[in-house]
């Protein structure tokens, strides 16, 4: 990618490593300041796939999803913002979550927890960012990556690729991504943090953290179990919300489908 950019005319360079090792991800930041002379964002994009059920699923498949995605996130973060204060220096940060953790997926308890830990991660950076200009914000792309893109049926690739050679725009094409990406790196959205965005083709959503919708109270005193039952029920009727399992995922707006 380094040598890829270098080619169209830009500057980069590689550092290899582990980002959920903190050496590594100290130098990541080491590496910006010493090749570019200072440090103006960062993007934790690093993550892995174990998917299983959770009655399968093994220790090191739990553990090292955990590890790549928040400890990923986590070690680069903490680098950056110590430079950047230090520095007294603004800063952008932008951190990948995923619809598998905002809504849930099944077969992703590993993934789906992890992300969603990153959403929240990213808010509270926000929060504390926010008296020294640091910007924290998430997103939660939909696109065909080296990463799901073999998950695809071969009748859905082929019938994919001859669209993009026929100039049909490419709705879950990666590169759809990199604008928001860009514009959450600039100081033109220095009065954005805290935020989770979705991005895919065209569009940009914006999602809403866990907020209360509904209530019910005791009277004034401890619940006695035995009140419980039905009155919990008036939470579901008030708000139309399904009581038992739900496919969330099913409420996105845009899916990659086979039959797209």
């Amino acid at each position: 990618m380094a040598k890829e950019i270098a080619a169209a005319g830009g500057r980069a360079v590689a550092a290899s490593g582990d980002v959920a090792d903190a050496a590594v991800a100290d130098g990541l930041v080491a590496t910006a300041l010493s090749e570019f002379g200072r440090l103006d964002a960062l993007v934790n994009n690093a993550g892995i796939l174990r998917d299983r059920t959770v009655a399968k699923l093994s220790d090191d498949d739990w553990d090292e999803v955990i590890r790549v995605h928040l400890r990923g996130h986590f070690l680069p973060t903490r680098a950056a913002i110590r430079h950047w204060r230090e520095a007294k220096q603004p800063g952008h940060l932008v951190h990948t979550s995923s619809t598998s953790g905002l809504l849930g997926n099944f077969g992703q308890s590993n993934y789906g927890a992890a992300k969603a830990g990153i959403a929240a991660f990213s808010t509270i950076v926000a929060t504390e960012g926010a008296r020294s200009g640091i910007t924290s914000n998430a997103i939660a792309p939909t696109a065909l990556t080296r990463m799901t893109l073999d998950l695809m049926p071969q009748s859905y690739r082929d019938a994919r690729d001859a669209a993009i050679a026929a100039g049909v725009f490419d709705f879950f094409g990666p590169e759809n991504v990199a604008p928001l990406v860009a514009f959450l790196c600039s100081d033109a959205s220095a009065h954005i943090s805290g935020k989770v965005f979705g991005v895919q083709g065209d569009s940009i959503e914006l999602f809403q953290p866990f907020t209360s919708v509904a209530e019910v109270r005791s009277g004034g005193g401890r619940w006695d179990p035995e009140d419980i039952p039905g009155r919990i029920d008036e939470l579901f009727t008030a708000t139309a919300t399904q009581a038992g399992p739900e496919n969330m995922m099913a409420r996105m707006r845009y899916q990659i489908l086979a039959d797209h």
